[in-house]
């Protein structure tokens, strides 16, 4: 069974790749003649088990729900279970590339960062509090301690997105990939200075391909930028810490109620969001409103399609979250680092596809050898918690 869904998560993500182009520029608003790459976005998942605080991941959903659940699921029709958990993963994918292409599309038009970092996170209340309100979803309960308890977290849970959507607006997709899957690195690094957690020597060992891609695909770059680079990192570090300050503050503990993996990341991006608002207004004022207007003046754009653009950029950007707890919930550890490493890839695949993205050998090499180290990474710390 677990090869099988490997091999449907392996083959339908040919099908994503292949699907980019209806992503592409213009095809749900009209292109910015300056749009040449998509972007990646690919946050850390909140981590909840000793594995899953230490293994690289892209999405809080992720390590909230996969690996240990996927053997509590109750078994049915094998063949449905399987295109049920390809179609999840296909969906993921899906909006992942929409999300990639939609927030370059927006931050080559309107290079307004923390603004557009905003717009997304606030997004997603649009999303989650008519479940609360309606009753669909149980609403979370917390008090001001709990609260107090989170806001660090939360502030890590903005640096990841602030920092990687300040990256995409400043370099290739292909890069901000590659920087990314350097983020175990930082995440052994934190886990050994600030909680003296050693692991096994063949988890290390899976380092050397990770920082030797990245610095191969680095040195052979055609649109390298510092201001790319040192975001990427910043996402990465952020996202490390997040899952330090989550291990020393909530291992163990019960939080609230009503507080699953689903809402937790709901009340994270209601507090990211709060924290978001002041820092855009002190970062960039409120000058992305005249600039909105000045696209438009331009026409380049109307009025409701560069709002679309950048609705859809937040719209896609929680729904693949969501639709991570979904997939994720539904694997063992092993199919869940091959559907991540593939997912990369997709991304990659998919800008190159939309956008025509030059990557020079370098680039390829690099690239290729970090995200396979990401993969070994994967695979060595589940060998690791099963001795």
């Amino acid at each position: 069974m677990m090869m099988k869904r490997a091999l449907v998560v392996l083959t339908l993500s040919v099908g994503v790749s292949a699907r980019a182009s209806a992503f592409a520029p213009g095809a749900a608003v009209k292109n910015h003649a300056g749009a040449t790459q998509s972007a990646i976005h690919k946050q850390t998942p909140f981590p909840t088990t000793e594995l899953e605080k230490l293994r690289p991941q892209t999405s809080l959903a992720l390590s909230s729900v996969g690996g240990a659940k996927a053997a509590e699921q109750p078994k049915g029709n094998p063949l449905v279970e399987t295109l049920q958990v390809g179609s999840y993963f296909a969906l993921w994918y899906l909006f992942n590339i929409a999300y990639n292409i939609y927030n370059k599309q927006a931050l080559n038009v309107l290079a307004y960062p923390w603004t557009v970092a905003t717009i997304q996170m606030a997004a997603g209340l649009a999303y989650f509090v008519p479940l609360w309100v309606l009753g669909i979803r149980k609403a979370p309960k917390l008090n001001a301690s709990e609260l107090k308890t989170l806001l660090p977290i939360a502030l890590c849970h903005t640096g990841v997105h602030v920092g990687a959507v300040i990256a995409l607006g400043a370099g290739a997709v292909s890069f901000a990939h590659i920087v990314k899957a350097s983020e175990p690195v930082v995440t052994c690094a934190l886990n050994a200075l600030l909680l003296g957690q050693i692991l096994p020597l063949p988890v290390y060992a899976t380092l050397l391909p990770i920082i030797g891609g990245v610095a191969i695909a680095s040195l052979k770059e055609l649109s390298f930028t510092w201001l790319a680079l040192g975001s990427a990192m910043l996402s990465n570090v952020s996202s490390a810490a997040r899952g330090v300050l989550s291990k020393k503050t909530m291992s163990g503990k019960k939080m609230g109620e009503n507080l699953d993996a689903q809402n937790l990341y709901a009340v994270l991006t209601a507090m990211s969001t709060l924290i978001l608002i002041p820092a855009m207004l002190a970062m960039e004022g409120t000058s992305f409103f005249s600039a909105f207007s000045q696209v438009v003046a331009k026409g380049e754009y109307t009025r409701k399609s560069l709002a679309m653009l950048i609705g859809l950029s937040g719209a896609s950007y929680y729904a693949y979250n969501e639709v991570a707890f979904l997939a994720l919930g539904k694997v063992n550890p092993v199919t869940h680092a091959v559907g991540n490493t593939i997912k990369r890839v997709v991304i990659i695949v998919a800008s190159v596809i939309a956008f025509k993205t030059p990557m020079s050998t370098g680039s390829i090499v690099g690239s290729s050898i970090a995200i396979a180290g990401t993969l070994l990474y994967s695979l060595a710390m589940n060998a690791s918690k099963k001795k």
